[in-house]
């Protein structure tokens, strides 16, 4: 999966680069407020595949003694910040410059090199977009998009499908609000272009600050995981009764496991130690996303109390 997710911000941080700078030439040139937000936004997105590389390169770093658990959290927070930076930098730029473009219209000089700009960069984005699809198709199996999503504990593929969408959606907008404005002859509509892709930027970042919170805050693995793992405790013939089953994405693909059980009355230290060895190695064998299982000898009235 990490392989995947580098392959497709890769393909998306070459491709923003690229057009990035070339709408930035388009604006100059023209003086489109849309084409400069376009920019604007090409360029933050090259930003946040930097971002979410090194987010990649810091979560293999191996545990120590201040993080005995590792990095793998690292994925999560510059998913986070990648969130911060699309609506601070990308939306906030863009309204301002859709609104100050409102309030001074003028013309945009010689459309057409937006026109050609813009159509350059549908393909070139619809080609990123693409990658980013199949992968994110790949990752969701037999799952529903928005299920998919919720339940995806590497955001990094997704946070390159959102950015993409919300690129080609931003292009068709400008490409929409420069023709208006053109066949109209009324600027006004360059610097409506401008504030809508502002508040498509603004919506993207709301909805991947949500999705990638939960994983930054802790959230548990898969409910079908977690069953599993509690019926593998559950036929032990040495464990009475499991009393609960927690569990936690330390990373993308590092689940920390931590079982609350009942042993059966009478058994001894080497019977326990002997169980407790044994479940971690199927767990283990089963899910190897699974790093560390620790299993408390608990008894019901202990927990309750």
């Amino acid at each position: 999966m990490a392989s995947s997710s580098k392959k497709v911000i890769y393909a998306a941080l070459i491709g923003n680069a690229l057009i990035a700078v070339t709408k930035f030439i388009a604006s100059v040139t023209t003086g489109s407020s849309a084409m400069l937000s376009e920019g604007i936004h090409s360029l933050v997105d090259t930003g946040n595949q930097l971002l979410l590389l090194l987010g990649l390169k810091r979560a293999k770093m191996p545990a120590d003694e201040e993080f005995p658990f590792g990095h793998g959290k690292e994925v999560y927070f510059w998913s986070f910040v990648v969130a911060i930076m699309i609506f601070a930098v990308g939306a906030g730029i863009s309204l301002y410059e859709g609104i100050h473009s409102l309030m001074d219209p003028h013309p945009v000089q010689d459309p057409y090199i937006n026109y050609i700009v813009l159509g350059l960069a549908m393909v070139f984005e619809g080609g990123a977009w693409y990658f980013a699809w199949k992968e994110f198709n790949a990752m969701r199996d037999s799952r529903g998009y928005f299920e998919a999503v919720r339940k995806e504990k590497d955001p990094t593929t997704f946070v390159v499908l959102f950015e993409d969408t919300a690129a080609m959606l931003g292009l068709i907008v400008a490409f929409v609000g420069i023709g208006l404005g053109q066949y109209t002859g009324n600027p006004a509509w360059d610097g409506i272009a401008s504030i809508v892709i502002g508040l498509i930027l603004g919506l993207t970042a709301a909805w991947l600050a949500y999705e990638t919170k939960g994983l930054l805050i802790g959230e548990s693995a898969d409910k079908e995981i977690v069953r599993q793992i509690r019926s593998m405790a559950d036929d032990f013939k040495e464990i009475k009764r499991v009393n609960e089953t927690l569990t936690m994405h330390m990373g993308p693909n590092f689940i920390l496991v931590n079982i609350s059980v009942d042993y059966m009355d009478g058994l001894d230290s080497q019977r326990v130690e002997e169980s407790i060895s044994r479940l971690n190695r199927q767990i283990k064998e089963q899910f190897p996303r699974v790093k560390r299982v620790f299993v408390e000898a608990q008894a019901l009235s202990d927990r309750q109390t």
